[in-house]
């Protein structure tokens, strides 16, 4: 088994070298298992943690000797999501230049990746770790796990071109109720909505989904990808179109002093308020 992570200088990156820990990466089989790996955080997504992420996916596609990949989270979380910190610096402005760059470009190698990609959804999903799994070919989860799309509550738009493919995963109904309900939706519900393949007992989903990954991995893998390139061909556009809708919609809100969460957001984060 092959084993690097961020920190491993040897690798030549795709991306901006990124010198914090925020992803464990591991190949075996054909298979590269990525970790999200900042569980004091619930493996929120952060600039660095978006670059590594990005970064380990883009070696996978270069790479013809991977034929699927795994993502899951380290910890009790798959991830939390948008780490909420830069979410409010972003928001109010304050907010590194390169912070807004790390979420489309984890975005765009998700939609576009010709590997056939699984999800062991090993606890919580919120926000980006409800929505990318729509982007995801195979998902299982964990009997324990509960996701949640929180953005109705939070008084922002949808990400990841939700407002698109979770209407069509899960259908309208299950869809407005995630999405305008902020609902949380346990692992059988996940199941039943489209959301995830099957539940399994706990503690089992990682060993689940990766032989599950290597079974893929077995075949040819130009044989895999191009199947997984003419499935997504047709949707490709529009999620584009979507992700555009939902960014502009973003922008808007940012603009508006009235409406905009990050005073909010930022005061709810301060010492002694909560996070």
């Amino acid at each position: 088994m092959a084993r690097w992570s961020v920190r491993d200088r040897g690798a030549t990156p795709a991306v901006s070298p990124v010198t914090d820990h925020r992803v464990d990466v591991e190949d075996a089989e054909g298979v590269r298992l990525i970790a999200f790996a900042r569980p004091e955080a619930r493996n929120a997504f952060d600039l660095p943690m978006y670059r590594a992420v990005t970064r380990a996916l883009e070696g996978a596609v270069g790479d013809e000797s991977i034929g699927a990949v795994v993502l899951t989270g380290r910890g009790s979380a798959f991830t939390a999501g948008q780490d909420l910190h830069e979410m409010a610096a972003l928001a109010t402005g304050t907010a590194d230049p390169d912070a807004a760059s790390g979420f489309p470009g984890l975005l765009e190698v998700l939609q576009t990746c010709p590997v056939p990609l699984l999800a062991a959804v090993n606890g919580v999903g919120m926000g980006l770790g409800f929505t990318l799994l729509a982007h995801l070919d195979l998902v299982l989860i964990d009997e324990t796990a509960r996701l949640k799309a929180p953005f109705a509550e939070m008084g922002v738009p949808p990400e990841a071109g939700s407002s698109l493919l979770l209407p069509q995963l899960m259908g309208w109904q299950q869809a407005s109720l995630a999405l305008l309900a902020s609902e949380w939706i346990d692992a059988d519900r996940a199941v039943a909505s489209g959301i995830a393949l099957r539940s399994v007992p706990a503690g089992t989903v990682l060993d689940e989904t990766l032989a599950l990954a290597r079974r893929i991995a077995a075949f040819p893998h130009r044989a895999t990808r191009e199947i997984k390139r003419l499935m997504t061909a047709g949707r490709v556009d529009a999620v584009v179109a979507a992700r555009s809708r939902e960014e502009s919609a973003f922008a808007a809100l940012f603009a508006d002093p009235a409406a905009n969460p990050g005073d909010g957001l930022a005061a709810s984060l301060e010492p002694g308020r909560g996070a």
